[in-house]
């Protein structure tokens, strides 16, 4: 047991003295390594300094850099400027068809999306009273014209009085006119389509009460629409009837429609100060929908021979609007400041009235980077 002890000693004795070894042997590989990067170190900032050196020189042997421009020879061209305003749209025929006369909705004779013809039974009315009212007509009416016959045969013998003929001539035209009457009423009981169209919307049911005024049904004819647009008073001079004006649907995939203005409102809308202005559409496939979002665009302005530049050009300070040109100074291109007056202006170019001229080069590109005489290199 005591020899089986000592051997084990000396075995972790053994593996102790191997492992402080090994740990002495990477202390020193890692200092031999952190040696090496210093030296490395040292090397790399020599190196450092001589490039900077060398640039340094070859700066100063080159002179100042030129900023780099880019410009627009400018040239008259024509320019336009459009207004665009929100338009609505409706059917040309649009219908709440109600009733003429109260009465219970009997039957409906239609379901909505349908398409109607003119004169086609949508409703149909209690009628029962009316045509017993009319039964009892017509008898009184084959009654007064018996009597009128035999009051004509006696009074064209001269037989009887006068008062007594012209009240058998009133009784029988009253007679007429109350059976014309009740079938007209009975008439108004059968509600019809007033054009051709679709059923959009039905507000009734049957067994309700119908009344002049209520509307029982909603009919659109789409074959037509019209479009109005509100359009600003400062426009009023602008716009008139027959011009030509582009409508747009922006949810619809259209081409522009090229229109011309039916009709313009004469009086101003005092909350608004606005007039409105309308717009004839055919819509045949009834593509176009009520209501469907509309843009109105018309022309307010046109130049034919306009000097226009990128309206991003343009600057400001205390004395104005400028943009920055391109002059030569002797052998050198400088960028000069130029004030000038600007115009109309339309989506991202404006018109330049004042302070340039046809074949002046602007700077579109590195404006924002140059002073007034500065020193540049134009790039094309």
């Amino acid at each position: 047991m005591k020899r089986i002890l000592r051997k084990t000693s000396v075995f972790f004795l053994a593996l102790v003295l191997l492992g402080a070894c090994q740990r002495g042997n990477d202390i020193e590989k890692k200092k031999k390594q952190l040696a090496r990067y210093k030296t490395q170190l040292v090397e790399l900032t020599l190196k450092i300094k001589q490039l900077e050196k060398e640039l340094a020189a070859d700066t100063l042997h080159a002179g100042p850099s030129l900023i780099p421009v880019r410009t627009l020879t400018l040239q008259p061209i024509p320019f336009s400027h459009d207004v665009e305003v929100s338009g609505t749209v409706i059917p040309e025929k649009e219908a709440f068809v109600s009733s003429e006369i109260n009465g219970q909705i009997k039957k409906i004779y239609v379901i909505e999306g349908q398409h109607v013809k003119e004169g086609q039974l949508l409703l149909k009315l209690n009628t029962e009273v009316t045509e017993s009212s009319i039964a009892e007509a017509k008898a009184q009416l084959a009654l007064a014209e018996k009597l009128y016959e035999k009051q004509k045969e006696l009074w064209d013998q001269h037989i009887g009085s006068e008062v007594q003929y012209l009240q058998a001539k009133t009784n029988l035209e009253a007679a007429r006119e109350r059976l014309r009457s009740l079938e007209a009423r009975l008439d108004m009981a059968y509600i019809k389509a007033p054009f051709d169209g679709i059923i959009d919307e039905i507000h009734a049911k049957e067994g309700e009460l119908a009344a002049p005024g209520r509307q029982l049904v909603q009919l659109l004819n789409l074959d037509r629409m019209k479009i109005y647009a509100d359009v600003s008073e400062t426009y009023l001079q602008k716009v008139h009837k027959g011009d030509k004006v582009e409508v747009l649907f922006p949810d619809l995939d259209s081409e522009p429609y090229r229109l011309s203005v039916f009709r313009k409102e004469n009086a101003i809308n005092p909350k608004s100060r606005t007039f409105k202005i309308e717009i004839k559409l055919n819509n045949p496939g009834w593509y176009i929908k009520p209501n469907l979002f509309t843009l109105v665009r018309f022309r307010d302005y046109h130049n034919p021979r306009a000097l226009v530049v990128p309206s991003e050009i343009i600057k400001k300070d205390i004395h104005g609007y400028f943009l920055y040109v391109v002059r030569q100074q002797g052998k050198e291109t400088v960028a000069r400041k130029v004030y000038i007056t600007p115009g109309v202006f339309f989506k991202d170019h404006t018109q330049v009235r004042e302070g340039l001229a046809a074949g002046d080069r602007v700077i579109v590109e590195g404006y924002d980077q140059v002073t007034n005489g500065e020193k540049i290199q134009v790039t094309e």
